[in-house]
């Protein structure tokens, strides 16, 4: 295993830890069965817009495996045309495990990233962070693949950003840091995941700012 791989399971792990941390705070902060996570996660008012993301997904996952040759017209390559940054997206070309995993990510993202950043902004920090990642990907980083942990990667840069500039206990602001700390890792090391995670971090910023002024105004007034 050579220092370029110890780098990227570094931050792998930088991401997945603060990540379970804020999914694990649908229930409490506690450690419960996955059983009563997801009851958590998909508590009522039901998340509708993160239904539907995880049924379109989930349809893409099928239509893949039932014709991998959709994959072909879907994921980015060289020399495709643009809008393979958006529909790159929609397949996972890494096979079974990169599709199990980016599945399961997001039925435990996007329902904790709707409640917390809103039905509008979760898919549009998700649209865009992946875009940015699949678009920086078409451009050198990574010509040829497709999926969409870029995306999920965003979202978690966005709420990263607001658990941090938020009101809560300072161990609780502190451990989400390493988001995108991971993320400008990445980007030195030309990893698509990277440009997602800052892509998110950065939305989530302006969110986070616009609830600050929003409550600031409120108090004043």
């Amino acid at each position: 295993m050579n220092l370029h791989t110890v780098i990227l399971y570094g931050c792998a792990a930088a991401v997945v830890l603060p990540g379970v941390q804020i999914v694990q705070a649908e229930a409490g902060g506690r450690r419960v069965s996955p059983i009563e996570l997801l009851r958590a996660l998909w508590r009522r008012p039901v998340p509708w817009v993160a239904v539907a993301l995880v049924t379109l997904m989930a349809a893409m996952a099928v239509a893949q495996t039932a014709a991998p040759s959709v994959m072909d017209h879907l994921q980015r390559e060289p020399g495709a045309p643009w809008w393979r940054s958006v529909t790159a997206l929609l397949v996972q070309t890494s096979g079974w495990v990169q599709l199990t995993f980016n599945l399961a990510a997001l039925v435990a993202i996007t329902p904790v990233a709707q409640r917390r950043l809103g039905p509008v902004w979760m898919p549009l920090v998700f649209l865009a962070s992946g875009v940015t990642a699949q678009a920086v990907s078409m451009a050198g980083w990574s010509p040829i693949g497709g999926g969409d942990s870029v995306a999920l990667c965003g979202l978690l840069g966005a709420l990263a950003v607001t658990q941090t500039l938020r009101p809560s206990p300072l161990p609780a602001r502190l451990l989400p840091l390493l988001i995108p700390a991971a993320g400008l890792t990445l980007c030195a090391l030309n990893n698509n995941h990277g440009a997602g995670i800052l892509a998110g971090c950065a939305l989530g910023t302006l969110l986070a700012v616009r609830g600050l002024g929003s409550a600031a105004a409120r108090e004043a007034a």
